[in-house]
């Protein structure tokens, strides 16, 4: 898989909550350098352990990891040759203590984790070591009991000390020491018993001065009377010194000669501190188990993008069983791009070991490669435009393409020239779906949902509109085509009637009013006028009669002609302008906001188009029944032609 290709479907935001879950530095470095598998077994073994890691989790059980943070940098300090301090150790033999717990813990939970048992139960034990440590190092210390000449040194130096400071109170309490005395008390320096004298009398007091203080008015002075015991104190010091590093290089030993043992439980904690922390995660997003194929086929039930908020519309998406390539149109900011990136995120994730944020039912494929091309290209560096930035990219992705890829393509075509754009992406969908991929696009051009339609193996999906609200619902249609919507906009934008019926009518004819016009002299415009009697406009939805066929009528168009276009008895007909007169107007019969189109469409065309909105599952069947259907007669119509 290519890395920086698949970063644009955010799955390294998704190894990074994996990492943050994850209590072991060497688990958070191995879960960095993981890939998602390709491998079917791979992937189901890696959805039965979660699942597994799952159920202890949601069971409000601990798996008692314990020494797991740093065992990595301990176990390489050991393998250099470094002595491990005191509490290096008991981080170590919480560690091994941890290996034993584990295996206990999985043996009482077999039947519920099976896998994880089998990890956990051949986990070799090492309490020898664990309990050797116990016994030497207590309270973050080397005991007193680790050796006999540790305990006979630590008892002659609490003996010293104990002279020592008797000593030094005496020195304190002597009336002829009062006024020299800065403070009444002893002070250590390092490894030296010290008196506070004042800095005026340092040279009255026999002794030996080892330090002074900032401001130079008191000095530390070691009187001479203890100057024999902190001597010995020295000496007793540096031995006991010696006999703990004996101790510790005797314990740190004991772990360097089980290093292949410990090499071997630190990767088996490893790996199941990597599937918790999946599992973590997994929980955090409500995931669940989806079923893992490898027949290219894609079924997403209620799924959602993990980075997005919980009130966002859920996706139902189906590709691979009955057709291989999606194409998606619809509005702008209507979530086309989300429905790729959920698709790519999703998978990856499934391949990855994840549970993922989607309604049982849910069932995801293992391909071998993911390729996407979602956002900007655009290069400053390499003076690459949007669209080159594409085209390189797809260029790279066309050499790679083979059986069992899954191609993600994001407003294909765009940022160039509309009729070549279009025409060079059917022609880079045909390419991939002939060498065998299976296809998402999102596109705007009418071109390609043209093409969605009429191929056997593509079908067409739409993002629906709220047009009265004027915002995307975010739901996917798949059967149906959407449309960018600017020309509802337009209208509710209160623009021009006449102006959107002139650019309804150069969508579908594509011919457009290119003679020149002359403008005559404002003067003479303005007679003109006064001696015109002015025509009479109606506007969309007005009530009118028709004289020729003596009956009333709505008004569908009227764009200034000498005919205008009238809905009766269920058809679109020219009738003369002359020949009509105004029976109530729309703007009286109708409240504001009211869908005018609704009227010159019949009940059961009306109703489907709710059903739709509304997401019927049996008006969405029916709809895709009907293009199927539409498909056949075509490739029928074809083989005769022939």
């Amino acid at each position: 898989m290519d890395n920086e290709m698949i970063s644009q479907l955010q799955f390294d935001r998704i190894k990074k909550e994996i990492q943050a879950r994850a209590i072991g530095n060497y688990s958070k470095k191995r879960i960095s350098d993981m890939t998602v598998s390709t491998n079917l077994q791979t992937v189901l073994d890696r959805q039965e352990e979660t699942r597994e890691a799952r159920l202890i989790l949601e069971s409000s059980q601990h798996v008692p990891f314990m020494g797991l943070p740093r065992i990595d940098a301990l176990t390489e300090q050991v393998k250099k040759g470094l002595i491990l301090q005191p509490t290096d150790l008991i981080e170590y033999a919480d560690f091994l203590r941890s290996s034993r717990m584990i295996t206990k813990f999985f043996d009482k939970n077999q039947y519920q984790t099976p896998l994880l048992f089998a990890y956990s139960k051949h986990l070799p034990d090492l309490i020898n070591v664990e309990e050797l440590i116990d016994q030497k190092i207590k309270n973050n210390k080397v005991s007193d009991d680790a050796s006999r000449n540790l305990r006979k040194v630590r008892k002659q130096l609490q003996l010293i000390e104990k002279e020592i400071q008797s000593k030094l109170l005496k020195f304190l309490r002597h009336p002829k020491n009062k006024e020299m005395i800065q403070e009444a008390m002893i002070v250590q320096k390092g490894e030296y018993y010290t008196i506070p004298i004042k800095a005026s009398y340092k040279n009255k007091i026999d002794g030996t001065i080892i330090d002074e203080s900032n401001k130079r008015t008191t000095v530390f002075i070691e009187p001479t009377v203890i100057s024999k015991l902190n001597e010995h104190y020295q000496l007793l010091k540096a031995e006991e010194i010696s006999e703990e590093y004996q101790v510790l290089a005797a314990l740190t030993g004991a772990i360097a000669e089980n290093e292949e043992v410990i090499d071997l439980l630190i990767e088996t904690i490893t790996v199941l501190d990597i599937i918790f922390a999946r599992a973590k995660f997994s929980r955090e997003i409500n995931g669940s188990t989806p079923r893992i194929n490898k027949s290219e086929h894609i079924i997403i039930k209620q799924g959602r993008h993990p980075f997005l908020p919980e009130h966002a519309v859920p996706l139902d998406v189906e590709i691979g069983k009955d057709y291989r390539g999606l194409i998606i149109t619809g509005a702008n900011a209507g979530g086309k791009t989300v429905v790729l990136k959920t698709v790519g995120l999703l998978t990856l994730m499934a391949m990855f070991g994840m549970q993922v944020p989607a309604k049982e039912g849910t069932e995801l494929a293992v391909f071998d490669e993911i390729f996407v091309d979602v956002g900007d290209h655009q290069n400053l560096e390499n003076a690459l435009s949007t669209f080159s930035g594409h085209m390189q990219n797809i260029a790279a992705i066309l050499k790679k393409i083979k059986r069992n890829t899954l191609v993600l393509l994001d407003e294909i075509g765009s940022g160039t020239e509309p009729n070549e754009g279009a025409a060079l992406a059917i022609a880079i969908m045909e390419s991939m779906y002939e060498q065998g991929a299976l296809i998402i696009a999102t596109t705007h051009y009418g071109e390609i949902k043209k093409f969605a339609g009429d191929h056997e193996d593509f079908v067409p999906a739409a993002m629906a509109f709220d047009r009265e609200a004027l915002r995307p619902k975010y739901q996917l249609r798949v059967g149906e085509t959407g449309e960018s919507q600017a020309l509802w906009i337009a209208h509710k934008m209160d623009m021009s009637m006449k102006l959107i019926h002139q650019a309804e009518r150069y969508l579908a004819e594509k011919a457009y009013r290119t003679q020149k016009k002359e403008f005559l002299p404002k003067t003479a415009v303005t007679n003109r006028k006064e001696n015109k009697k002015e025509r009479q406009l109606f506007a969309k939805g007005d009530r009118i009669f028709v004289n020729e066929y003596q009956k009333e009528a709505l008004v569908y168009e009227d764009i200034g002609e000498d005919t205008i276009d009238v809905y009766l008895d269920k058809k679109i007909i020219h009738v003369p302008r002359q020949r009509v007169r105004l029976v109530r107007s729309a703007e009286d019969l109708y409240p504001t906001g009211y869908d005018l189109d609704s009227l010159f469409i019949d009940y059961k065309t009306r109703k489907r188009q709710r059903d739709l909105e509304q997401g019927s599952k049996k008006a969405h069947k029916v709809l895709v029944k009907e293009m199927r259907k539409r498909q056949e007669e075509r490739r029928v119509n074809d083989e005769n032609s022939k």
